[in-house]
């Protein structure tokens, strides 16, 4: 007993504090890959069901903190990561999380990431635009891109932010929505947990979970994700990092042409070369969010 007290006084206290850390976590939460989303009536405030929809955002995104709390996590950051980002109903998320709400914002979608975190959930997240299948397929703007491209691959949300909090280090561990996204996440990112909540049969249409279902198994899949936390591993990008961007119309291709920084590489597609992908998502940032008649 001696020596075990003699042994215990000479261990480093960080030794102990590594062991009782608690893994924290990032939720970023979209819509469109809500169960029951097919259409742009659940997702945004002139929809006849988006006030519904985003009881069913809160819950699901609750169901993510539930699972995550029961498998051991500690600090947990929500960032609201649809449409005005002014979705979730803040009042029903326990008093210790924070939310990160509105725009713009510094790293988009996984606005918050740093590198204390130990892992990333994304929920309610959809397919890419290059994608043929896929419910609301779109990556960042339906109305404005048509294509979104790291290294010369396009990417979706999902996998822009698995890349963003690769650039921390943290691992992607969780992602939600229909079976289309999931998949095309999980096979460019890798290992991952995934709930899928629905099945995409066209743009607008899909094969849906009810809401009480989909809660279930993103708590399940969130608990499952936070137990095998250890395992997953960032997604890294190879530096320097190419973006290139296509706009449906060739007006902002041509202006943002007459930036040095900038190569115009057709009609409708520009390209940003970045050191890493904190330079990258820092310009995209800027190339989505500014307008000379923004006013406060």
């Amino acid at each position: 007993m001696k020596k075990l007290i003699l042994l215990l006084l000479f261990i480093s206290p960080s030794v102990f504090s590594q062991a009782q850390k608690k893994p924290k976590i990032l939720i970023s939460v979209d819509m469109e890959g809500l169960a029951g989303a097919v259409t742009d009536q659940q997702l945004g405030p002139a929809g006849f069901e988006y006030q519904r929809f985003r009881e069913f955002m809160t819950q699901e995104t609750l169901a993510a903190i539930q699972g995550a709390r029961e498998a051991g996590a500690g600090e947990i950051v929500v960032t609201d990561a649809h449409g005005n980002g002014q979705n979730l109903l803040i009042e029903k998320f326990p008093s210790d999380v924070k939310i990160i709400r509105s725009w713009p914002r510094r790293f988009g979608m996984v606005a918050g990431i740093d590198e204390t975190f130990d892992g990333v959930m994304l929920i309610a997240y959809h397919s890419s635009t290059t994608n043929s299948e896929g419910v609301r397929a779109h990556t960042f703007s339906s109305a404005r891109l048509t294509n979104v491209s790291i290294n010369q691959k396009s990417v979706s949300e999902g996998i822009w932010a698995a890349m963003v909090a690769g650039y921390f280090n943290v691992p992607v561990i969780l992602i939600t929505g229909d079976d289309i996204a999931t998949k095309e996440t999980k096979d460019f990112v890798g290992d991952m947990e995934t709930a899928v909540v629905k099945n995409a049969l066209s743009f607008h249409s899909a094969i849906s979970m009810t809401p009480e279902a989909s809660t279930k198994l993103i708590k399940e899949k969130s608990f499952s994700a936070v137990k095998r936390i250890k395992e997953f591993k960032p997604y890294k990008v190879q530096n320097p990092v190419t973006l290139d961007v296509s706009f449906k119309h060739y007006r902002p291709s041509e202006a943002l042409a007459f930036l040095p920084i900038i190569k115009r590489i057709d009609s409708h597609t520009i390209r940003f070369v970045g050191d890493d992908m904190a330079k990258i998502a820092d310009f995209f940032v800027f190339l989505m969010e500014y307008n000379v008649s923004l006013e406060p």
